[in-house]
């Protein structure tokens, strides 16, 4: 069986080409990946939403690698932007990391807990059976 994630989009709601409604997650391991801002090994945050952004979703990358998965058997991500963060820009600050993968996706205006972070990002992800 595939550790691969399997979209879930009724006919009956509207297709996103950028999110899947649903997810079915295979049974075995799964990764829960915490929050990651977009700050750099030394800690540092990054200036601005893109760079943030994409340096977040290199965060999960490195989480789901060192785990031994990837991006491919994400389900779900959950994206806590500061308020007042435009979805549209963030969402297209996603793609020269996270590409075109569709999968369940819950976006939040949020105050985040640490100064000057304009996003935060987790994933929930299947591990690949050995």
């Amino acid at each position: 069986m595939s550790a691969q994630p399997t979209p879930v989009d009724p006919p009956s709601l509207h297709h996103s080409p950028a999110f899947a409604h649903g997810m079915i997650l295979p049974a075995g391991p799964t990764l829960y990946v915490g929050g990651q801002n977009g700050t750099d090994a030394s800690g540092a945050l990054l200036e601005g939403l893109e760079a943030q952004t994409e340096q977040a979703l290199r965060n999960v990358l490195a989480v789901l690698a060192e785990a031994g998965t990837g991006p491919e058997h994400v389900a779900k991500l959950t994206i806590y932007l500061a308020v007042g963060v435009d979805p549209g820009q963030a969402y297209a600050a996603t793609l020269a990391v996270w590409g075109a993968r569709r999968t369940a996706v819950t976006v939040l205006a949020v105050s985040p807990a640490r100064p000057g972070a304009l996003v935060e990002i987790e994933a929930v992800a299947a591990l690949p059976e050995a």
